[in-house]
């Protein structure tokens, strides 16, 4: 890249009200949103990841959303690679790029010079087997012996990301740890973070209340509608509680979803806390929009849209 492209960043916990500002964020500084959900950009996955209505999506366009099947799987790589190139375009035609989200991977993915090692369906497969027959735990504790540092990273129940560190390591022959490009926070763009964030109770509070509106929405006829074969799609929080417990009543699936929407949340803050770049602001205060958009126009030396 021979010249830097201007990003702005709005990063933040689910729930913490990234959508609302963004919108009107993005429209003072006649900016363009790309999505940086992970599961956004599924199609059809609209209830449970709480994904921007097409009202919304009127006001401000929208990258990255409904743009893969469920039944696909969508690597971070090909996530880097499409969410690079919506930001190309964006810049070229004299636009801001804002990346939206809550995906902490996919964001320094994007934004960050970070290279993934290479897949093989193969060794995959034979790792999803190991794992359907011996269970994550044994595959975790085989990872804790070739990778150390991978396994203290990774949830010891996180099936998904103990296959992918395995896969990478008999790949390479390396440890899945061996990448020092995550522990530098140096941008491939000219960036800006603001990070949203808002006191313990209330954030619970708008997830318990989110949880609450999924279901009256239709979430379990999303769910039967879209039947999610895709392993990524199907390991959804929400989608993964309704299709593992369908004969469970609304009453306990809103218990069981926002308990893990809640842990959930407090990771990715953890995940955002280690990015020095970020500045946090108080979501809940009056006028949020424009603390970011003053930030966003000083840091990044950007004009107002008219």
């Amino acid at each position: 890249m021979s010249e830097k492209a201007t990003v702005a960043v709005i990063a933040g916990p689910t729930a913490v009200g990234k959508t609302e500002v963004s919108l009107l964020v993005a429209e003072r500084l006649g900016a363009e949103i790309v999505s940086a959900d992970s599961m956004q950009i599924y199609r059809g996955m609209d209830i449970g990841t709480a994904k921007p209505n097409q009202r919304e999506r009127d006001r401000v366009p929208h990258h990255l959303v409904d743009m893969w099947e469920p039944k696909d799987e969508l690597s971070v790589a090909e996530y880097q690679r499409l969410a690079r190139a919506a930001i190309a375009d964006i810049a070229s035609r004299g636009k801001l790029p804002l990346l939206v989200g809550g995906s902490g991977l996919y964001l320094r993915a994007v934004v960050d010079d970070l290279r993934f090692p290479p897949t093989d369906p193969l060794v995959r497969a034979r790792l999803d087997e190991r794992a359907r027959s011996e269970g994550a735990q044994a595959l975790f504790e085989n990872l804790r012996e070739l990778d150390p540092v991978a396994a203290a990273r990774i949830e010891p129940n996180n099936e998904r990301r103990i296959v992918r560190a395995l896969e990478v390591i008999e790949l390479t022959g390396r440890p899945f740890s061996e990448n020092d490009a995550w522990s530098r926070f140096d941008s491939i763009y000219f960036l800006s973070i603001v990070g949203l964030d808002r006191n313990r109770d209330d954030l619970n509070e708008r997830i318990d209340r989110r949880v609450v509106r999924m279901f009256q929405e239709g979430l379990r006829e999303e769910v039967a509608r879209l039947g999610l074969v895709g392993r990524t799609a199907r390991a959804a929080l929400a989608y993964k509680q309704v299709l593992d417990r369908p004969e469970a009543s609304d009453e306990e699936l809103i218990a069981e979803i926002s308990r893990a929407t809640r842990r959930f949340a407090r990771r990715q803050l953890s995940w955002f806390r280690s990015d020095p770049r970020i500045v946090w602001l108080d979501a809940a205060q009056e006028h949020l929009e424009a603390q970011v958009v003053d930030y966003f126009v000083r840091s990044l030396t950007l004009r107002l849209h008219p």
